[in-house]
């Protein structure tokens, strides 16, 4: 088995598109698919929650972790990137994977991996996830995009619920087509008869997602339409978010994050966990 160090140097090995722009053909699914069917397709035996977006998909997913826990579920987050160590990225009910369990489970997947298959820095790092919260008897695992949507190696799974967050803060700033083509790619995580939560606000956005889910199917709670939320910000305490749905009126919560945005994140996590 390959030391700590050993597992790293080789998982940095690997192309890595988090530190540089790849090409159009390079983006496929194929070899995420490949590598998880090496390892028994860990990702068809978890229940997850998928979350997309150009901005808040990081504090969303750490909200309904956090969200999930409490309810008294073992929680897997997949989030990257990193702050301090790439263990962050993998965790169980608040704990990232040991130092340990990386090197066990990099050096299998690098045993397994035949020399016509050249995974990426993230595709190997999506398969760890989905190993490690597999073995680890994860109840629910939240996942977050890494890079886009339609095209990210976490798009293999079959969610219960997809969550996509806003498209971008300040959308008056952004052309129309852009936010549209930029709502195209993360509404990618959107699969046939699964439910949505959707914070984008941007009408060409909300088109686009609106569309996508008709065509697939699924159920469809917007904010703005199905969902709303009164933000306070609070001068000598946490903030405060009181959030209505379609089946009711939330007590205010405190948020431990700061912003009218996380509240808007909040509902949407809301909306998902009911």
């Amino acid at each position: 088995m390959m030391t700590y160090d050993e597992a790293i140097a080789w998982w940095y090995g690997r192309i890595d598109y988090e530190r540089r722009t790849p090409n159009p053909g390079d983006l496929t699914l194929d070899q995420i698919r490949t590598l998880l069917a090496l390892l028994g397709n860990p990702h068809r035996r978890l229940r997850i929650v998928h979350v997309s977006g150009s901005k808040g998909k990081g504090s969303t997913s750490a909200m309904l972790a956090r969200a999930l826990r409490a309810a008294g579920y073992r929680t897997g987050l997949f989030t990257s990137p990193h702050l301090c160590a790439v263990e962050e990225r993998i965790q169980i009910n608040g704990e990232p994977i040991s130092p340990d369990e990386l090197a066990a489970v990099l050096t299998e997947i690098r045993d397994l991996i035949p020399a016509s298959l050249q995974p990426t820095f993230f595709e190997i790092g999506t398969a760890l996830g989905f190993l490690h919260f597999v073995r680890r008897r994860v109840e629910i695992a939240v996942i977050e995009v890494g890079l886009g949507g339609r095209f990210d190696s976490t798009n293999v799974c079959e969610p219960i619920c997809s969550i996509i967050t806003s498209i971008s803060y300040d959308h008056t700033k952004i052309l129309g087509d852009t936010i549209a083509r930029i709502a195209f790619e993360k509404a990618g995580i959107i699969k046939p008869g699964r439910p949505v939560v959707s914070g984008a606000l941007a009408p060409e956005a909300r088109a686009v997602i609106e569309h996508a889910s008709a065509t697939r199917g699924c159920r469809l709670v917007q904010l703005g339409r199905d969902l709303s939320f009164t933000y306070e910000p609070g001068e000598r305490q946490h903030p405060r978010v009181a959030i209505r749905t379609r089946d009711r009126t939330w007590p205010a919560m405190e948020l431990g994050l700061l912003g009218s945005h996380q509240a808007a994140n909040a509902a949407c996590v809301v909306a998902c966990a009911e």
